[in-house]
């Protein structure tokens, strides 16, 4: 199993940090190091992103959990689960700031492998929870 994560306090409400993340992103995602996300963030629905970690790579993903204001998390991987990467997102209203985790969780009985060959994502889970911060707080 390999753990990448990141935290970061956001000087928002929570109701702006979370539209921030699940429609304002979607919508002009290069900010967060994101190239391209096709389909809707709901819960049940099939995502389709491209990372400038590796942006020839489609990454297909499911949203399996999607609580406003709350939490999100998206999965992926192969078949039976011999590999999962599942990123999950949460939220915390903090006195006077929203706190903002996101992580993801690569496991499965083939991890040990694959995960040898995915670079370290800390660079851009770092670039992602900078990109919603500033975006959050410049629109209040």
């Amino acid at each position: 199993m390999k753990i990448f994560e990141t935290t970061r306090d956001i000087a928002a409400p929570i109701d702006t940090v979370w539209r921030v993340l699940t429609k304002d992103m979607p919508r002009d995602p290069a900010p967060f190091g994101i190239l391209r996300i096709d389909g809707a963030i709901t819960l049940g629905s099939r995502i389709h992103l491209w990372s400038e970690v590796d942006p020839k790579r489609r990454f297909a993903l499911k949203v399996v959990s999607f609580q406003p204001t709350r939490e999100m998390v998206w999965r992926g991987g192969m078949p039976l689960g011999f590999f999962t990467g599942t990123r999950t997102f949460s939220l915390e209203s903090m006195a006077q700031h929203t706190r903002f985790q996101m992580r993801e969780v690569l496991e499965g009985p083939l991890s040990a492998v694959i995960a040898k060959s995915i670079p370290d994502l800390t660079p851009s889970f770092e670039k992602f929870s900078q990109a919603l911060k500033e975006r959050a707080e410049t629109n209040e």
